[in-house]
């Protein structure tokens, strides 16, 4: 079995999982991880594959065929340019995430002095990728997962940056006396109620953490109440939240926030759907 015969028979495997675009992707994806070689370069190999390649690739594409993401199978997403480890324990890093990354840094680029504090580690990837991108930072990163803060080490490590990660359950209010105060606060909390669970993926729902995903139907806003709670006590004068949000829900978090006295802005992603919001802390306000 050459490359191309084994990118043929993953892309129409996975056509009953997935669209035919999407189903192309990840049989390229797999075939660069398991060949080394960019398409163009397997195009172009009449070679066939080592028989512990074709194992390899049996072995994958049977994971595949039970809707495991292809970044689990792989082991690895990427996110803004790096490479992260994932398992199980945390999220696939998302690209309207990259977003939410860099509105942090075009607003704080200048800063010579500079500390984040970013709630819900998952793989590290917004820490890590923060830090790559503001040397100066010191960052902070927490998450109430060991196995989710146990990769987001490896990942720190794997890419040569410096967080400190800490394991904490944020919505044990009690928890908070233990922190310094802050110039930014960043987050991309679990907020997709329990009730749309039947509405995503099947890949979704049954491999990524259900703790990083879902918040009690009646309680939506249960991170976003709490992170602004925080951020009245643990901000700098002139501090500032970035947050990811539901795109159905965003605009109550934009409401919330303003309407507790935060000068606040509603953002849209690439896809032109509301998914972030800014909050900055104009003068501190006691509770």
């Amino acid at each position: 079995m050459t490359a191309i015969e084994a990118y043929n028979k993953a892309a129409i495997a996975l056509e009953s999982i997935y669209d035919n675009r999407e189903a192309c992707n990840i049989a390229d994806w797999v075939l660069e991880f398991l060949t080394g070689k960019k398409r163009w370069e397997r195009k172009m190999d009449t070679e066939d594959l080592t028989s512990e390649q074709i194992q390899t690739f049996e072995k994958l594409l049977s994971e595949l065929n039970l809707h495991k993401p292809v970044q689990y199978v792989l082991g690895e997403a990427w996110f803004c340019g790096m490479r992260f480890i994932v398992d199980e324990n945390v999220l696939i890093p998302r690209p309207e995430t990259e977003e939410l990354v860099q509105k942090v840094v075009d607003d704080q680029k200048s800063k010579k002095i500079l500390s984040i504090l970013e709630i819900g580690s998952g793989s590290g990837c917004i820490p890590i990728a923060l830090k790559k991108k503001l040397p100066q930072a010191v960052i902070q990163s927490i998450d109430i997962s060991e196995g989710a803060l146990r990769i987001a080490i490896q990942n720190a490590a794997a890419n040569n940056t410096e967080v400190e990660f800490q394991c904490v359950d944020f919505l044990n209010r009690q928890s908070w006396a233990d922190f310094k105060i802050f110039d930014v606060i960043v987050s991309n909390p679990p907020y997709i109620p329990i009730n749309e669970k039947e509405k995503l993926d099947k890949n979704v729902v049954e491999h990524e953490p259900s703790v990083a995903l879902f918040v009690p139907d009646n309680d939506s806003l249960i991170f976003y109440e709490a992170i602004e709670s925080f951020g009245n006590n643990h901000l700098n004068p002139e501090g500032k939240i970035y947050l990811e949000a539901h795109e159905d829900f965003a605009r109550e978090v934009f409401q919330y926030f303003s309407s507790h006295g935060w000068e606040t802005s509603l953002l849209k992603d690439i896809y032109g759907k509301e998914r972030m919001v800014t909050a900055t802390l104009k003068k501190p306000m006691l509770k």
